[in-house]
């Protein structure tokens, strides 16, 4: 690589470099590749030189926002990455209610900045998600119910093509280009800043979750379908079935049990989420309460103690038409059957704004499903991965027959060309695939949730 990156500003890490083995490394420890070069970019003019590095030396290349991907497309084998990290400058306008971002940014540090006015934007249900993957990929996250999805909320962004040209997408400028970037994810360039529209929130909002035994989940989850089913679009709602954690929010000795809880955050006056919701504290038999007026910085940092870096990953997700009898009974034989400790299932309310967006008014698509499933399966040993694996799948088929169709990509793991088809249904994807050949025919992105250019 000497002489080939002239003019770039940034740390260049090789195999041997002290940093190297940690520089490879993305949030999914079961991800275990090795890059050729890992090259943090400063600014624009780094990731033209990257790419011209890319190109010159026919490399693969992955790009690398907050690293969250479960799938691991931020690091790749013999190729080069692009460290998008130190890029993590964040511009508030209070008066426009907009803010400027670079792609290296995580939620937390976005919310930090925006709550100093008391603003925000759908942010991810961690505050550790990078922002630019999360909201190319559409943004479920606890605002969407009122101020509908991150990519929803998306204004502009600036995108550098696979052969360096700097690109404005707005509604006037390359208003086609917008609409991939909104749910597309990352398959027509690199995106190096994104402008959202922001609205007030908090800062205290109230927040938190309640808690029960798992043997109670058939009728707090049947409970959950009744309440959503009449919540107001400030509520976001998620099921969350899991082992207790040692967290401080729950009972010591309720720690490394089964439990099933709702998690809420109410986007609106504290006083009209304490009524709100009122029926869900009242219900059943908890064995904890945590809702309570809180920042909203402090909820959604709330449950980052689980997802730390460095563990074996493996996710499944659907969207599921609604939570019938049939549906709630899979769901709870599973609440009170984890295969690790580490390890839970969600299902989140959908809905409110997000379903009053057209949908061919995006990329993202299944606007009019309800709820989605998340298995996120977690353990610290390699050796396990199989049955870790197996137990995940089993839950999904369990769960497909309550399948609304379609998926959503920002929780697919490697899953195949069909599933990314899937998540846009063959029109969106035909559409997404005339962008692809417009900005990247060569299919030089293609580490991702990848929208091949082949008509076929």
């Amino acid at each position: 690589m000497e002489g080939r990156l002239e003019g770039f500003r940034g740390r260049t890490v090789l195999p041997g470099d002290p940093e190297y083995e940690q520089a490879r490394k993305v949030w999914n420890g079961s991800i275990d590749r090795y890059p050729a070069a890992v090259l943090r970019c400063t600014g624009v003019a780094d990731v033209i030189a990257g790419l011209r590095l890319v190109r010159e030396l026919e490399l693969p290349v992955a790009v690398r926002g907050g690293g969250h991907n479960v799938a691991g497309f931020g690091t790749c084998d013999d190729g080069v990455v692009l460290d998008l990290s130190p890029m993590n400058s964040v511009r508030v306008d209070p008066h426009n209610r907009t803010a400027r971002v670079e792609p290296g940014l995580v939620w937390g540090e976005l919310d930090r900045e925006t709550q100093a006015f008391g603003l925000a934007v759908t942010g991810g249900v961690m505050s550790t998600t990078g922002v630019a993957g999360f909201t190319l990929g559409g943004g479920i996250g606890w605002l969407q119910r009122r101020f509908g999805l991150a990519c929803d909320n998306l204004r502009s962004a600036d995108l550098v093509t696979a052969e360096g040209e700097l690109v404005h997408a707005s509604e006037r400028d390359e208003p086609e280009l917008l609409w991939g970037l909104r749910g597309g994810g990352g398959n027509f360039g690199i995106v190096t800043a994104l402008d959202f529209d922001l609205h007030p929130v908090g800062p205290q909002v109230f927040s938190g979750l309640v808690a029960w035994p798992a043997d109670q989940a058939p009728e707090v989850l049947a409970f959950f379908r009744e309440f959503t089913a009449q919540a107001p679009d400030e509520l976001t709602t998620i099921a969350i079935c899991r082992t207790a954690p040692p967290a401080p929010f729950l009972p010591e000795w309720i720690h490394g049990a089964p439990i099933v809880a709702l998690a809420c955050c109410y986007a609106g006056p504290v006083e009209a989420g304490e009524a709100a919701c009122a029926p869900l504290r009242a219900f059943g038999s908890p064995v904890a309460d945590a809702m309570a007026p809180r920042p909203y910085t402090a909820f959604n940092a709330m449950f980052d103690g689980s997802w730390a870096p460095g563990f074996q990953n493996y996710w499944k997700a659907e969207f599921l038409t609604d939570l019938p009898g049939p549906c709630v009974d899979v769901l709870s034989h599973y609440a009170a059957n984890h295969s690790s400790p580490l390890s839970d299932f969600k299902v989140a309310h959908l809905g409110g704004a997000i379903a009053r967006i057209g949908e061919d008014e995006t990329a993202y698509g299944h606007r009019d499903a309800p709820f989605v499933l998340n298995i996120n399966t977690r353990w610290s040993d390699p050796n396990e991965t199989e049955r870790h694996v197996e137990h995940t799948r089993r839950i999904w088929e369990a769960a497909s027959p309550f399948s609304h169709g379609g998926a959503y990509v920002n929780f697919l793991g490697d899953e195949g060309h069909e599933r990314v088809r899937d998540a846009y249904g063959p029109d969106k994807f035909r559409r997404l695939q005339d962008l692809k050949r417009a900005y990247d025919p060569s299919n030089a992105f293609r580490l991702n949730q990848n929208v091949v250019p082949e008509a076929n």
